[in-house]
């Protein structure tokens, strides 16, 4: 979906539509319905009304959509219109993650957005038109030229607006892409470290004073309006993935589809024949151990130590209490003894340098292993 052809038009898209759609069909799924569906990844905002009722349809055939799931689409402005989110509406859409990115246009075209200000705006507009049930506005920081008093501005405006949802990333430049051979990270136009980190901290200080909980490392809601199929992720509960580059997670197994359209249809054609197999080995109990806490620590209640234990052993505990003992120290974790023993990062500080935090769990796991 990247070369930005619309649903309506676009016979490529219908056929990968048809592709998704066979691909759920032959998937073994429990009989429990599904909680959340979530249009993420690429540009979903440019399938039709009609794809979406495709594929919704293929899901509800398969193992049916709990009545008043949470059903969510990534959606870029200037991707779509007022009568278009109309129609989604209907389909039963009711949260909306909105890619603002910035709010300035010199950044958003240094950093290769498409959509302007005036787009952002006229996006706002629709969804506050259409009365979505919850919306989530997206920044991301340490972007191309950008400085602190621009991203102040940035998270202003986004308060102004009063979505039920704030979303703060910090750029990640990813290895052989278009945007990692124009910008080197560390190396000017992209903002220094110490400046991203004074970003992150103005934020959580604006956005809290605001009303918005900070419940994840990156994501403020206001009450009632956290993102439950993200959490599903972060609890490192099991989860089903369609499409494209997708990952599953079932059984204790996470498996990823081709990331190329051709490997993708080829690959679909022979899961089918094998009745919705899928070969791939249990994720080895180190490393289950460690996608907990890598994943648990994103939240702000972090880890029950209870639960870890019971899941894994108690013999983690002498690992884990000296490896965390000088982040305990520093201030960047915290032991909570009540109502039950856990383990988490404290606020900004420990989110902050939550990869150090991280690092030390993953070598002391590697060394104990060795």
């Amino acid at each position: 979906m990247g070369d930005q052809a619309r649903g309506e038009t676009s016979p490529t898209m219908q056929t990968y539509v048809d592709t998704v759609c066979r691909e759920i069909q032959a998937t073994p799924m429990a009989a429990t319905p599904l909680e959340t569906v979530f249009f993420g990844g690429g540009t979903p905002s440019l399938l039709a009304p009609n794809q979406v009722e495709q594929i919704l349809a293929a899901l509800q055939n398969r193992v049916s959509i709990a009545p008043g799931a949470e059903i969510s689409m990534e959606m870029d402005p200037g991707t779509f219109g007022r009568s278009q989110l109309q129609a989604l509406k209907a389909l039963g859409l009711n949260r909306v993650s909105l890619g603002v990115q910035s709010f300035q246009d010199q950044v958003l075209e240094a950093c290769g957005r498409t959509h302007r200000l005036a787009d952002i705006e006229q996006a706002i507009a629709d969804l506050q038109a259409v009365d979505i049930a919850s919306w989530s506005l997206d920044l991301i920081s340490g972007l191309p030229h950008q400085t602190l008093e621009q991203w102040q501005a940035n998270v202003e405006q986004a308060i102004a607006h009063q979505p039920n949802h704030i979303s703060v990333y910090d750029l990640t430049v990813e290895p052989d892409t278009v945007f990692a051979k124009r910008y080197d990270p560390g190396e000017a136009p992209l903002p220094a470290e110490v400046a991203t980190a004074d970003m992150y901290r103005f934020a959580q200080a604006q956005l809290t004073a605001a009303g918005y909980d900070h419940y994840e490392i990156s994501n403020y809601a206001q009450p009632g309006h956290q993102c439950c199929h993200n959490r599903v992720y972060w609890e490192n509960r099991p989860y089903y993935g369609f499409g494209m580059a997708a990952t599953s997670y079932r059984h204790r197994q996470r498996f990823s589809r081709p990331r190329t359209t051709h490997q993708y249809q080829q690959w679909v054609a022979a899961y089918v024949q094998t009745d919705g197999t899928l070969n791939c080995d249990p994720t080895p109990p180190t490393e289950q151990l460690l996608d907990q806490l890598m994943l648990g620590l994103r939240l702000a209640e972090g880890v029950a130590l209870p639960a870890l234990t019971a899941q894994f052993s108690p013999e983690i505990l002498p690992i884990l209490h000296k490896t965390l003992t000088p982040f305990i120290e520093q201030g960047w974790v915290i032991l909570d003894t009540t109502p039950a023993r856990r383990i988490r990062l404290s606020d900004p500080e420990g989110f902050l340098f939550s990869n150090q935090v991280l690092a030390a769990l993953f070598e002391a796991w590697e060394t104990s292993d060795s």
